[in-house]
């Protein structure tokens, strides 16, 4: 009976109900009638703890930066930016699809939000140019896979928050993954543009002029994510205040320097904050709920002792856990499978020596595959959606970008040193 609200939960979510109110009412079925002693004032004060941390401020903050971003016309600056970069390439705006994910990790953090932002943007200009409806929507869906990594991405900071580490640290331990990341789909995308014959968007290569001259035009836009890492290590703000921070940066170069940023998109921008800020937040607090519940029932203990003694080499327990996170990043979203499943399986790789920033990144990256592939794939949902792409030619064409990025799970997973060489500087 103790660990009924975990079936509970999976019945719940599987039904339909959004993570959050499967959560709560998993955990709340436990305190109502399988286990009546734990005073009812106790229950409400850990959902109430739980909404007051002080690091939980970067959320907000940083979905109203991404927010503004859009709206100045700076992710705009960041396309011509890349495509001066990477134009002269075989399959010139795929790869400029690709390397704005990346540059647009430090500015929304969201792959969702990058998703639908590209899909927009780039998706109807490469079918255009001749490319494959299917491949464009599959490049964007898996490009987008890279935003969450690099910071500010929001599971970064919730993830520090469950497994008790410093955002900092995970902001800083997200660049090289992400840029792995980015490097593994740019050279699929080579392969399969000569292939097919996609062209490059530019004649030749971009002069150092050329260059130099965009670069002063998207400065402003470029600035924003170095910026904030540069104020992090010198101890300028903390990475809540970094979102405050973020905000105003941002409203100064939309409003000031580029001057498209317009009192009618106030609203806008406060609905999408609010929006985007209420939804994480509720299951955050839902969440905090049922951990209540799991530590009560002292689960996660039980899980790490089952764990441990099944393996204790921490390769093969990395690979278990792996093949688990794919599996289970199939059927939950990938916000709802970090928060479920970091508590249980933190304690497990702290026993082996494993670090929690580490395998935070492992998590982050391979939530971020279960994003592409059916059936709760999300960017994959967002992208089908707003290009009108069937699921099966998606998928066909997502192939080849999900083992890519399968290829570079493996040595985020086995190259520890890889992720924390910048954390540990």
């Amino acid at each position: 009976m103790a660990y009924l609200p975990v079936l509970i939960v999976f019945v719940l979510y599987f039904a339909g109900i959004p993570i959050a109110f499967a959560l709560f009412g998993a955990a709340s079925s436990y305190f109502t009638f399988i286990d009546t002693t734990s005073p009812t004032h106790l229950l409400f004060q850990s959902i109430i703890r739980s909404c007051q941390s002080f690091p939980l401020l970067a959320i907000p903050f940083f979905i109203m930066a991404g927010s503004i971003m859009n709206f100045a016309g700076i992710s705009e600056k960041l396309l011509k930016f890349t495509e001066v970069l990477t134009g002269h390439f075989s399959g010139g705006l795929a790869q400029v699809n690709v390397l704005l994910s990346l540059l647009m990790g430090g500015v929304s953090g969201s792959a969702n939000a990058d998703a639908a932002m590209q899909s927009k943007m780039l998706v109807p200009e490469m079918e255009k140019r001749g490319y494959n409806k299917g491949f464009a929507a599959a490049i964007t869906a898996a490009s987008s896979a890279v935003t969450p990594v690099i910071p500010p991405g929001i599971n970064l900071i919730i993830y520090a928050l469950i497994a008790n580490v410093s955002v900092t640290k995970m902001f800083i331990a997200g660049y090289a993954p992400g840029v792995l990341m980015a490097v593994a789909l740019m050279i699929t995308v080579h392969f399969i543009s000569k292939k097919r014959g996609y062209k490059a968007t530019r004649e030749r290569r971009a002069t150092m002029g050329e260059i130099f001259a965009q670069l002063k035009d998207s400065i402003w836009a470029l600035l924003f994510p170095f910026g904030i890492i540069a104020g992090l290590r010198m101890g300028m703000f903390t990475p809540s205040e970094a979102g405050a921070v973020a905000v105003v940066y941002c409203i100064f170069v939309g409003s000031i320097i580029y001057k498209r940023l317009k009192w009618e998109h106030v609203w806008p921008i406060m609905k999408e904050t609010i929006y985007g800020t209420s939804s994480v937040t509720l299951i955050i607090v839902a969440a905090s709920f049922f951990g209540y519940y799991m530590n009560w029932e002292r689960i996660p203990q039980a899980i790490t002792t089952g764990m441990l003694d099944f393996t204790r080499n921490p390769y093969v327990m990395l690979a278990l856990i792996n093949v688990l996170l794919l599996v289970l990043g199939m059927f939950l979203e990938g916000g709802a499978a970090l928060i479920i499943l970091s508590p249980l399986l933190v304690p497990v790789v702290k026993q082996l020596g494993v670090d929690p920033v580490h395998f935070g990144i492992i998590c982050i990256v391979n939530i971020m595959i279960g994003g592409l592939t059916p059936p709760f794939g999300s960017m994959m949902f967002t992208v089908c959606a707003i290009t009108e792409t069937p699921l099966g030619h998606f998928m066909k064409e997502c192939l080849p970008f999900i083992i890519a990025l399968l290829v570079t799970l493996v040595i985020v997973t086995y190259w520890p040193g890889l992720i924390l060489f910048l954390p540990n500087l």
